[in-house]
């Protein structure tokens, strides 16, 4: 989501630039793209920590993680350019980045049902459900249309339908 507004953004931004390129100022497409390529990787590992801080795996991606990995591709960023790349990525997304899952659902259903004792194994019980909800992902678009003609009660939906 962050690399689309960021293109987003730099569009509306080129878009301005030529209406100002035709008063004689202004900047081609390649200048506007410089910027993120240049900082291309650096985001996209500040986007895996934050993926990573929602996950509440924070300890795994944390910030000497996320520079090492940097520093073995030959990038030589410091602890102040990462906090400030997660920052404007939380910026461009405007800081909505909690976008829950059905699997947030069931791990929060199965840590709730290990606190409240319950008697049934999480770990199989986990394994049981990532299998579901990837089927269903993957049949998705069959179960979709089978829903929607239980919903309409006509086995050819209309393109309205649709």
């Amino acid at each position: 989501r962050f690399m689309i507004k960021q293109v987003e953004q730099i569009s509306k931004s080129s878009r301005e630039n030529v209406r100002s390129c035709e008063q004689g100022e202004g900047s081609s497409w390649s200048s506007l793209k410089d910027p993120i390529y240049d900082t291309f990787v650096l985001r996209l590992v500040s986007c895996v920590q934050l993926a990573s801080k929602l996950s509440l795996h924070y300890n795994i991606v944390n910030t000497d993680t996320a520079l090492k990995f940097l520093q073995s591709l030959k990038y030589s960023y410091t602890k102040q350019e990462l906090l400030e790349s997660e920052l404007a990525v939380l910026k461009t997304l405007r800081f909505q980045i909690n976008v829950s899952t059905p699997l947030t659902y069931v791990e929060l259903l199965l840590e709730v049902l290990g606190h409240n004792g319950c008697l049934l194994p999480t770990k199989p019980l986990h394994e049981t459900c990532v299998q579901l909800l990837d089927f269903c992902y993957l049949t998705r678009d069959t179960i979709y249309s089978t829903l929607l003609e239980i919903a309409i009660e006509n086995s050819t939906p209309s393109e309205l339908q649709v």
